[in-house]
């Protein structure tokens, strides 16, 4: 254990860890391409890109030297009556890759803020348009928006990741996910009952990511959006985890041919080296602020919104989508995951395999020691870390079939070793 970290650890608070029974985490000391570098000088396949961010690899010499020219112009500047070049840059060409007139782009420091921003303006354009009592929103099973008060309302209850705070939280309305004819007529019922005061939907598109990697189609996400017209409700996208290609396609609802009204976006924006986010608004949504009345502006202002530095490396990451076959990189992940995941489903305690884009996910039943199966992969030379009941794999687009295949080796040994164990 390097010195710094043996004292640091006296005083850091890591994240979703019980810090009295945690092992200590692996000190890494650098990072390039889709390897990690720990301080004993071991080497890790990085299979789910620090959170789903780094789709381009880490340590990218473009995305670098743009962060690297930025600094030595303009590290950073307050947001509210100044503008910059790289954040204008980044609103005109984020607009431009979203489908429709999402042309607003309201910048934010991380994805739950991109949600609350995204709340917020759901909430203030119907008590702009005199409907002040439009003010529940409606969110799904299995879904995931964050971990700030209002995101975590939005979150599955029985998720289990914060039913410490249940009751502290405002109430939303819970539903099921349209997917099939039976769900879409109970999800029409349910918006028809409450629509008088429901302000919004919010959905991932496509793929529910930290609620278990739970998969629908098109067309589930196509009679969400129906229904919302159907009877006046604000529709958001939640494509923080999905955006930039996860899914698929740049956007998951450009390949489901849905036109939603606000949509949230972090994650891949700056290919994962700063923590930028975006709230984009359709124009009717847009409008509704523009008075002579000063209250009606969206009151919301975070210090960091716009920082520059993440402005220039978004810029980056967009020019590297541009130059660098990156959806013909995920098909081809995609294509292998499905082959080399495919004999988990022959493993006991193995309940589901879903693949979609480069996101493969495998559903475990029985008994899980996360603790267990998160100490044996880094013994293997990969990072992967599964939650829950679920183990998966979201590495970078850049990566060699040669190293996918050791994370989906390493993957199917792991289980295997586990339903060894299994009674």
């Amino acid at each position: 254990m390097p010195d710094w970290l043996d004292s640091g650890l006296q005083h850091l608070w890591l994240p979703y860890t019980q810090m009295k029974t945690a092992p200590a985490p692996l000190p890494v000391v650098a990072s390039s391409g889709v390897r990690l570098r720990l301080a004993d000088g071991r080497e890790l396949i990085d299979g789910i890109s620090s959170w789903w961010t780094a789709c381009h690899g880490y340590n990218h010499p473009h995305i670098r030297a743009a962060v690297k020219a930025q600094l030595a112009r303009l590290p950073h500047v307050m947001f509210a009556g100044l503008v910059h070049e790289p954040a204008a840059r980044l609103a005109a060409r984020l607009t431009a890759l979203l489908p429709g007139d999402l042309e607003r782009v309201f910048f934010t420091e991380s994805g739950s803020v991109s949600v609350e921003v995204a709340l917020k303006m759901a909430l203030q354009y119907w008590r702009n348009r005199g409907q002040a009592e439009k003010k529940r929103i409606v969110c799904f099973r299995h879904g995931y928006h964050g971990d700030t008060f209002a995101t975590m309302a939005l979150c599955d209850p029985d998720e289990g990741m914060h039913t410490l705070f249940a009751g502290s939280m405002p109430e939303q309305i819970m539903a099921e996910l349209p997917d099939t004819p039976t769900m879409a007529a109970a999800f029409d019922r349910l918006l028809a009952t409450h629509a008088e005061r429901v302000a919004a939907v919010i959905v991932e598109p496509l793929v529910q990511g930290a609620g278990g990697m739970q998969m629908h189609d098109a067309a589930t996400l196509r009679r969400i959006a129906e229904a919302c017209r159907r009877h006046g409700v604000l529709l958001i996208l939640d494509e923080i985890m999905t955006g930039f290609g996860r899914s698929g396609s740049m956007f998951a609802c450009v390949a489901a041919e849905v036109l939603p009204d606000i949509v949230c976006l972090s994650k891949a924006l700056t290919g994962g080296t700063l923590p930028p986010a975006a709230t984009v608004a359709r124009r009717h949504v847009f409008d509704a602020f523009l008075t002579d009345d000063p209250g009606a502006a969206l009151m919301h202002g975070p210090t960091y919104m716009a920082n520059p530095l993440a402005c220039a490396a978004a810029n980056a990451s967009l020019d590297l989508f541009e130059r660098e076959p990156r959806l013909e990189q995920v098909a081809t992940i995609e294509a292998q995951l499905r082959t080399e995941l495919a004999p988990c489903r022959d493993i006991a305690g193995v309940a589901e395999l879903r693949v979609k884009g480069a996101i493969g996910a495998v559903e475990m039943s029985g008994a899980i020691d996360l603790d267990a199966m998160r100490r044996r992969f880094p013994e293997l030379g990969v990072w992967i870390r599964p939650f829950a009941r679920v183990a998966y794999l979201m590495p970078p687009f850049v990566i060699e079939p040669g190293d996918l295949a050791r994370l989906t080796g390493a993957l199917r040994q792991v289980l295997a070793e586990r339903a060894s164990t299994l009674k």
